[in-house]
C-alpha cells in the first residue's frame, strides 16, 4: 500500500508520528520517502537519532510550521500521501490562548489543504479528537472547524484527483500530555488529583490508532470520517489501577473540560454507518453522490437516528484489573504502586 510512495506527516515528532514512522519503516520497507514536517528542531534532532538517514535512506526531516503556507508548499512537492497530525491540543491552554489555536488548528489546516491541492497530493488523512464532537472548549471547536474544512474540500475540489478524510478517536493511553503519565508523576507526591470522580473517557492504544490510520489510507474515498470502536474508562478506575495507597482527591473540572466525551453526536447519526470495527461518518450531503460512498452504504449498517457514541453510554468499559493489565503489558517502564 505504501511501498514506492512518498509520505509526509505533519507534527511528525509527536507520540503518534514517532509510532507511525516506526510502523511504516517496518511494514513498508520499500516506501520511497518518509518526510517528517514539524517546527521543533530539537525534537527532530532526537527523532533523527532514532531513525538516522544513514540507516533509513527514506527519511527526510523538514523544519516548518503549518501556519507557513509557503514552507508547506515546498515540503509537499512530489508527495503522494499526507498524514496531518500537527495541532495544538491542551484544553486549558486553548481557553487562554484562543488565537494561537485558531492559527494552528484552523488556518494551519487550510494551508495543508491548499498546499496539497496545488502539489497534486493524492490523499490526506487528518487526525481529529473526541473533543471535536459537540465541542465545549476552544480546542474542540478548532478541531471541528478543521474536520469540516477537510471534509468539505472534497466537494470544493470537485473531481480533482485528491481525497481528504478524517480519523476521530479518543485519548491515547500513555501518550505525551495524556493523564496516565500525569497521574504517575503526581503519585510520587503521594496524591492523585482527578477533576471529577464521575468522569469517563474513551481509551485507545497506539496500535489501534495506527491500524485505523492504515485502514483509512487504504479505504478512504474522500469526505468520510473514520471512528474506531473503543472502550471507555472511568477516571477513578484509572487512578485505582495505578495505586491503592495514594490519596485520590477531586479538584474540580478545568475550564473547557467535559464530564464525558463524545465521538458521534445525535445530529451526526443521520449519516453514520456501523462498519465492522469502525463507525464511518459520511458527509451530510452524501446522498448527492451515492455511488461514491456505495461500499459503506452496502456493507455498513446505518445507525439509528438519535444515536450518540459517548464515553458514558458506551457498551464497553474497562475495569480496574483490565486497565492494570494493559498498563503492565503496554508500558513496562511505568511503575505501579500496589
Amino acid at each position: 500500500m505504501l511501498n514506492n510512495k512518498n509520505i509526509l506527516i505533519t507534527g511528525g515528532t509527536g507520540t503518534f508520528g514517532t509510532a507511525f514512522i516506526d510502523r511504516v519503516l517496518k511494514k513498508y520497507p520499500k516506501v520511497n520517502k518518509l518526510v517528517v514536517f514539524s517546527r521543533d528542531e530539537y525534537k527532530q534532532f532526537l527523532l533523527e537519532k532514532k531513525f538516522p538517514i544513514s540507516k533509513y535512506k527514506q527519511m527526510r526531516y523538514f523544519l516548518g510550521d503549518v501556519r507557513d503556507y509557503h514552507r508547506l508548499n515546498q515540503a509537499f512537492k512530489n508527495i503522494d500521501i499526507v498524514i496531518h497530525a500537527a495541532a495544538l491540543k491542551q484544553v486549558p491552554a486553548a481557553e487562554y490562548n484562543p488565537s494561537e489555536f485558531i492559527e494552528t488548528n484552523i488556518n494551519g489546516a487550510l494551508n495543508v489543504i491548499n498546499a496539497a491541492y496545488n502539489n497534486k497530493v493524492k490523499k490526506i488523512i487528518s487526525l481529529s479528537t473526541d473533543k471535536a464532537s459537540s465541542p465545549a472548549n476552544l480546542y474542540g471547536a478548532t478541531k471541528l472547524c478543521s474536520d469540516k474544512l477537510f471534509i468539505s474540500s472534497n466537494t470544493f475540489f470537485g473531481d480533482k484527483n485528491i481525497k481528504l478524510s478524517v480519523i476521530r478517536y479518543g485519548n491515547v493511553m500513555g501518550s505525551r500530555g495524556s493523564v496516565l503519565p500525569f497521574f504517575l508523576d503526581e503519585l510520587k507526591k503521594g496524591n492523585i488529583p482527578i477533576t471529577d470522580k464521575r468522569m469517563t473517557r474513551f481509551n485507545i492504544l497506539m496500535d489501534q490508532c495506527l491500524e485505523t490510520t492504515f485502514f483509512a489510507i487504504q479505504n478512504s474515498v474522500g469526505g468520510e470520517m473514520f471512528i474506531p470502536k473503543m472502550p471507555s474508562i472511568k477516571i477513578l478506575d484509572l487512578a485505582k489501577s495505578i495505586t491503592s495507597q495514594a490519596n485520590i482527591k477531586s479538584i474540580g473540572i478545568r475550564p473547557g473540560e467535559k464530564l464525558h466525551e463524545e465521538l458521534i453526536s445525535e445530529a451526526d447519526s443521520f449519516y453514520t454507518f456501523d462498519f465492522n470495527k469502525y463507525y464511518v461518518m459520511l458527509p451530510s450531503n452524501y446522498k448527492e453522490n451515492i455511488k461514491k460512498f456505495s461500499k459503506y452504504i452496502k456493507k455498513g449498517k446505518k445507525v439509528k437516528e438519535g444515536f450518540s457514541y459517548n464515553s458514558k453510554d458506551n457498551k464497553s468499559f474497562l475495569n480496574v484489573s483490565q486497565i492494570k493489565k494493559i498498563i503492565n503489558e503496554q508500558f513496562n517502564n511505568f511503575e505501579l504502586n500496589n
